[in-house]
């Protein structure tokens, strides 16, 4: 895993999730390209962090004036995919390796194919910002 450097803005976003919210923040990733944050938590805490219908969320977007997304971390690249990409149904995830490049393969439920992508690809780009930074892997195949 790499050593992962947080930037003062990140830090300063995952005190505020930490004070609304109480839960501890694991990691917080700045997507300009989709005007979000996505914060990384630990899985039993998500729904807390969430709030009771989305509460916390909106109050986060409110102060920060960006979509706040939040995802179960874990260690495990499978468990990982399956957060990220929640509540698409995972069927299979695989690690391909070739010529020095990892590259995760995932199954998923036909009828959820659309939810995994997201509109205009959003939610397999989160899933392959987050496999970038904690396990260097270098792109993400929805089938």
């Amino acid at each position: 895993m790499n050593s992962i450097k947080l930037t003062p803005e990140e830090i300063r976003y995952m005190a505020l999730l930490h004070e609304l919210t109480g839960v501890n923040v694991r990691d917080c990733i700045i997507d300009d390209e989709f005007n979000r944050i996505i914060f990384l938590v630990n899985p039993d805490e998500v729904g807390v962090a969430v709030g009771t219908k989305g509460v916390n969320v909106q109050r986060m977007k409110k102060i920060v004036g960006k979509n706040i997304e939040i995802v179960g971390y874990s260690d495990k690249v499978e468990e990982l995919v399956r957060y990220a990409l929640m509540p698409a149904r995972i069927r299979d995830v695989r690690i391909i390796e070739r010529l020095g490049r990892k590259t995760v393969y995932v199954n998923v439920e036909p009828n959820d194919k659309g939810l995994a992508i997201g509109r205009n690809g959003k939610n397999v780009a989160r899933l392959k910002t987050i496999l970038k930074r904690y396990h260097d892997i270098d792109s993400v195949i929805i089938t």
